[in-house]
């Protein structure tokens, strides 16, 4: 039986939003798979908004599935993550954000294969991040996950605004 959510939770609160996400963290061969921004010279999780009415992990595997067109299953929860910044994104630009993640290590196949290298319309490409590669990383303890992963979970609160 195919489900059907609501919208992104992605909520307009005064003169900011909230925004309630999930991001997949896949690593294969030391490396961690990301997003290059268009916005910017920063990288960002694969993942998007959960749907209301689905689950934190409903989400994680659907955005992977549409992202990278493989669907993975959840290995465990690494990170929540509370994080103030302001958007950059041009419909929303200069606003301030009240993100609240959830952070998944994933199941990767071990021939996982990228079907495309763009995301979406193409504006966007997937890159393989080392740990010593000289790039600005959103979330900022991606590193961490990839190099240092904790049997537990981590809760990551910042204000970058």
């Amino acid at each position: 039986m195919e489900t059907h959510f609501g919208p992104d939770l992605c909520v307009p609160c005064g003169e900011g939003l909230l925004n309630v996400r999930v991001g997949a963290i896949i690593r294969k061969d030391g490396r961690v798979l990301m997003v290059k921004s268009n916005l910017g010279d920063y990288c960002y999780s694969v993942g998007g908004r959960i749907k209301f009415g689905e689950t934190a992990e409903q989400a994680v595997v659907r955005e992977v599935l549409e992202e990278t067109g493989v669907k993975m299953t959840v290995d465990r929860l690494g990170y929540v993550s509370e994080v103030y910044f302001i958007n950059d994104s041009p419909s929303k630009s200069g606003k301030p954000v009240y993100e609240l993640a959830f952070y998944f290590y994933m199941n990767v196949p071990e021939d996982f294969a990228l079907a495309s290298d763009h995301l979406g319309d193409g504006a966007e490409k997937f890159v393989w991040v080392a740990p010593d590669e000289p790039v600005t990383l959103y979330p900022n303890f991606m590193r961490e996950a990839l190099t240092d992963p904790k049997p537990y979970v981590v809760h990551d609160v910042r204000d970058d605004r």
